[in-house]
């Protein structure tokens, strides 16, 4: 029951292993008659069993039960599964050339057609495990051979064989049709398709698949309109007794859980009868098939949806399987089939070729000139579960024989004198699966990367993501520090020089502490945005914005205090003002003081580009930041304001108008700030507020301080108690 439910399911792909280590055959059953199907096979130290479907359609069994059943050829040979199968050989020939897998052991293979039936599959399962009575009688005279075998699926979805109390020994390489099914009743439902019929075959891949998405659609509130099996060899009756019901049904939608073979008699017949009206929902047994991209079929089949397997690439495959030729060889009878289907002639090879084919092959005809399902490796999904599944076998036989590793030459030979039992080597393939598919070679069931981890491109395994920030040594960052560097260097000559010209009429007009106080806040301005610069830590996110704050704040309080104290110093010159005393030098310091305030800790950002991480300073309140800047703002306005009316005031060198300039520089550099902050990715945010800083600092600086050292070094005729009054002679 257990074995031919497994061989019932979709395509029952298993492989299977036979190790020549082993005892006795007492015990052993094996099949009477004899076993005439075509086999694929490579001797070797231990060989690997393989079954495949490399055709779609098995004979019909009329079996009598009273002489021995007649050997029948099955059809319609299928391209991509004689692509699963060399892929399996290709991964053996790979395994055996690389020296740090099972060193000194040859792996064979041993590979045969279930024609996708039961009782094919069935068979050719016994074969593999068994062999013929012959070939056992040779075994018991000679070496002994044990035969054991755990069987790896590369494409059986099926839910049921999750359940380890019947199938303790199964293991794949496939996710379970669980996810798929998820994702099938997901799509319907997005689309709003809650009348929907179901199609599938006879067999366990398709009940339990459609049996799941009828629940899941129905706690949605979908309906199932009805429900067809297409048995394994149906009649023509069969077939349009089911074209009738999908005619005469006024649901549109299908969704058909079959694999593409099985569904290709009843896709042609649908094409014959013109029904394209149909929206056909895809497994992924055949969504991606090229069997059913025939042109006659586009009609029919066009808009299909579906779920595949994550396709990848495997380095090397596609050259591989350019070089298979034809051979009179048994071991080239697949090759022999694939050949005279693909060119549509036949070889002229004894035993081999097809009589109805009029055209002899020459055998150099060239694969490199055609299209198909065999050819096509740019995103293989089922051959990458081959692969998976033979790398499954090898890493556990690699393990239960001991092999040592390259840094240990002198354990590496494998100790193939150890003997083990197929309960160990099963075990050794679940962990294989577990530890070496999972994590490494292609998750099988999906798992969330943690966190600051994304899946690499094959989506296979998880990859620390690249931190970025603006550093000290890159090109961006090293502009920046130097035109930060070069503002303090410029604002600290501008301090030397009010220094040594502080007795001078122009440096006293403009109150020499305010200005030194406003020449300190610049450096501060400039110096802040290195801190900006590297990678962010918590003191480093704690003084960014409050010396971003502090610093532009204390900058515009003291320009703000400079033209109060230009405005009250021309009203002082009233009789009876007393403005400017009210307003003296303490009462200026203290209003500095409380115009000046202190406004966060280090993040990493995932959500700009994936495999990225942005490391940035995260405010705790993030209208934090835009409140300094509304209040640094609201002080500017304050600022332009007072110096905008006394721009006129009477007086030769009138600093309200240079205030005045700086001011509308500063709003300028800020107002196109916020949005290209908002706007820009990652690092460059930080670049764009360093930048903004900068220009407005070197701004402010230029606007107030220049003019000043301009009459101070060069025109000093003008630094004088008339010259500022403008009281000169002309």
């Amino acid at each position: 029951m257990p074995v031919t439910k497994l061989l019932a399911l979709g395509l029952l792909l298993l492989l299977y292993f036979s190790i020549v280590f082993c005892n006795a055959l007492d015990n052993r059953c094996w099949t009477l008659g004899d076993f005439n199907s075509p086999v694929l096979e490579q001797d070797g130290d231990i060989v690997i069993g393989g079954l495949f479907p490399m055709h779609y359609t098995a004979p019909e069994t009329d079996h009598n039960y009273s002489e021995r059943p007649q050997h029948q050829e099955c059809s319609g040979f299928d391209f991509r599964a004689f692509r699963w199968a060399q892929t399996m050989v290709f991964a053996i020939e790979e395994i055996n050339i690389d020296s740090s897998l099972l060193p000194g052991v040859t792996l064979g293979y041993r590979i045969l057609d279930s024609c996708d039936h039961v009782h094919t599959s069935l068979r050719s399962t016994l074969f593999l495990v068994n062999g013929t009575s012959s070939q056992t009688q040779a075994n018991a005279d000679g070496s002994a051979k044990c035969l054991s075998s755990a069987p790896i699926s590369y494409f059986a979805t099926c839910t049921c064989l999750t359940d380890k109390k019947e199938y303790p020994s199964f293991l794949r390489t496939v996710p379970s049709d669980v996810f798929q099914v998820q994702g099938l009743v997901q799509l319907v439902s997005h689309f709003g398709w809650r009348w929907v019929s179901t199609v599938g075959t006879d067999d366990d891949y398709s009940h339990y698949g459609i049996q799941a998405f009828t629940e899941q659609l129905e706690i949605l509130g979908g309906c199932i309109a009805f429900h067809h099996s297409i048995p394994k060899a149906p009649s023509q009756a069969q077939i349009h007794a089911i074209l009738n019901s999908l005619e005469s049904s006024t649901a549109q939608v299908i969704i058909a859980f079959a694999n593409e073979g099985e569904l290709l008699e009843l896709l042609v017949e649908a094409a014959h009868r013109n029904l394209t009206r149909m929206q056909w929902v895809a497994s992924e047994a055949w969504v991606t098939a090229k069997l059913l991209t025939i042109p006659e079929l586009h009609p029919v089949l066009d808009g299909t949806v579906g779920f595949a397997f994550r396709g990848t690439t495997i380095p090397g495959l596609a050259e591989f399987l350019l070089r298979v030729r034809p051979s009179p060889k048994p071991e080239s009878v697949f090759t022999n089939m694939f050949w005279e289907e693909l060119f549509g002639c036949r070889l002229g090879y004894k035993d081999g070729g097809d009589s109805e084919l009029s055209s002899l092959c020459t055998g150099s005809e060239d694969l490199m000139e055609t299209e198909n399902s065999y050819t096509d490796v740019s995103r293989v999904r089922i051959s990458y579960n081959v692969y998976k599944a033979v790398y499954a076998i090898a890493h556990a036989l690699h393990q239960l024989l001991q092999c040592g590793s390259k840094k240990q030459s002198s354990d590496h030979i494998c100790k193939t004198e150890s003997k083990f039992s197929p309960w160990q080597v099963i075990f050794m393939c679940v962990c294989v699966c577990v530890w070496e598919i999972s994590n490494i070679s292609g998750a099988t069931e999906c798992i969330k990367c943690p966190q600051y981890y994304w899946p690499n491109n094959e989506r296979v395994s998880c990859v620390a993501g690249i931190e970025e920030f603006l550093s000290y040594h890159e090109i961006m960052g090293i502009i920046l520090i130097s035109l930060s560097l070069f503002g303090v260097a410029v604002a600290t000559v501008i301090t030397v020089i009010f220094f040594l010209f502080r007795s001078t009429p122009i440096v006293k007009a403009n109150n020499s502490e305010m200005s030194f106080l406003l020449l300190l806040s610049f450096k501060l301005c400039f110096l802040c945005s290195l801190v900006f610069v590297g990678r962010p830590s918590p003191w480093t996110c704690r003084a960014r914005q409050a010396a971003f704050g502090i610093s532009f704040v204390l900058c515009i309080s003291c320009i703000l205090v400079k033209t109060i104290v230009v405005l009250l110093a021309f009203r002082s010159t009233m009789p009876g003002s007393i403005s400017l005393k009210l307003f003296g030098p303490p009462q200026q310091r203290v209003f500095i003081f409380c115009c000046t305030t202190a406004p966060p800790y280090p993040y990493k950002n995932t959500s700009y580009q994936g495999g990225k991480i942005v490391l940035e300073c995260k405010d705790v309140w993030p209208l934090g930041f835009y409140l300094v800047l509304g209040y640094i703002g609201l002080l500017s306005c304050m600022c332009f304001a007072l110096a905008f009316l006394g721009r006129k005031l009477p007086d030769t060198f009138n600093e309200a108008k240079l205030i005045t300039f700086s001011m509308l520089i500063f709003f300028a550099v800020w107002i196109s700030f916020i949005p290209a902050y908002n706007s820009s990715p990652g690092k460059y945010t930080v670049a764009v507020e360093i930048f903004a800083i900068l220009a407005s600092t070197f701004g402010l600086l230029f606007c107030i301080f220049v003019p000043k050292c301009y009459v101070i070094l060069l025109r000093p005729d003008l630094n004088t108690k008339k010259g500022m009054t403008g009281k000169m002679s002309k």
